[in-house]
């Protein structure tokens, strides 16, 4: 099986490299090999590889510069998912797209399930949400993964800015009133892996559609950055850097004490009791998948 994966250098598409070569023949893809902001790219880029499956956790991520770039982000996240959605619908190929909670307002007092109605309030939001109704709206067979707080040891995310700034200063200032469940670039390619198999083997259609693939339990931001800092000797092993020489305090902060361009949703908790159902994955909490990060990287 020739399997194309898209933003090998992000951090959901790099942790998908070894285990997805377990299962297929990896051609990986950048931005060099294939530019998401042009649809000739990626038609030419499809025509020529004629992949079996493609996997996308490609995407444009800079959340607050997104209220700027409306148009870059629009084309990288709606539109580039519909063309290789159209593109897999002509070549017989399975298509697996990344989206994420901020497709959601974030207004519900109780974990969101995939039948709760979108309603983004952000720009990076409703890009994300376009690419999944220009899949959905395709004759392409298809999984979608909605996932959240995303970190990893590699790439600019939460964990590593949190290590930076510990070394910075004697207090982080963390919002606590949004709330999600952190999860590991790690367990996502992993439950991705897991379920792969079983779904391309399935002839029927019951189980293609939209999913939310996240780790279990919550914690807000501040929770978080507690978590953080409690386990800096851990981090910098796991980094390879030097340990900050004392700990910061952690100081739980509102959400309008920290003004950002876009809007982040209170609410991030995902329900993944329908992937549960469907395919027998479950992610770790939370907790257990920090730990594991820091101890299986």
């Amino acid at each position: 099986m020739k399997i194309l994966l898209t933003g090998v250098t992000g951090q959901v598409g790099g942790a998908l490299v070894e285990p997805l070569s377990q299962i297929g023949q990896v051609i990986c893809a950048d931005r060099a090999t294939v530019d998401l902001a042009s649809p000739d790219s990626i038609r030419q880029t499809m025509r020529r590889i004629r992949p079996t499956l493609v996997i996308n956790p490609a995407a444009y991520t800079a959340v607050d510069r997104a209220e700027s770039e409306t148009e870059l982000a629009l084309q990288i996240n709606g539109i580039a998912p519909g063309v290789l959605a159209e593109e897999c619908a002509q070549l017989g190929a399975r298509l697996v797209h990344f989206s994420t909670d901020y497709v959601f307002d974030g207004s519900k007092p109780t974990p969101y399930v995939e039948s709760d109605p979108p309603a983004p309030s952000s720009a990076y939001g409703r890009s994300k949400l376009a690419g999944e109704q220009a899949i959905t709206g395709s004759s392409c067979r298809h999984l979608i993964f909605r996932t959240s707080w995303v970190y990893s040891l590699r790439g600019a995310n939460f964990l590593r800015t949190m290590f930076r700034l510990a070394g910075e200063r004697e207090e982080l200032r963390v919002v606590d009133d949004q709330r999600g469940a952190p999860t590991t670039a790690q367990a996502i390619a992993l439950a991705c892996t897991a379920l792969l198999p079983a779904w391309l083997a399935d002839p029927r259609t019951d189980r293609d559609g939209i999913y939310h693939l996240s780790c279990g339990g919550s914690t807000t931001w501040c929770g978080f950055a507690g978590r953080i800092v409690a386990h800096l000797d851990q981090i910098a092993k796991a980094l390879d850097q030097p340990c900050p020489a004392t700990r910061p305090r952690v100081t739980p902060i509102l959400t309008e004490d920290y003004p950002t361009p876009a809007k982040r949703p209170h609410n991030s908790v995902l329900d993944n009791s329908k992937l549960l159902r469907s395919f027998e994955v479950n992610l770790a909490n939370w907790e257990e998948a920090f730990s594991q990060l820091l101890t299986t990287h």
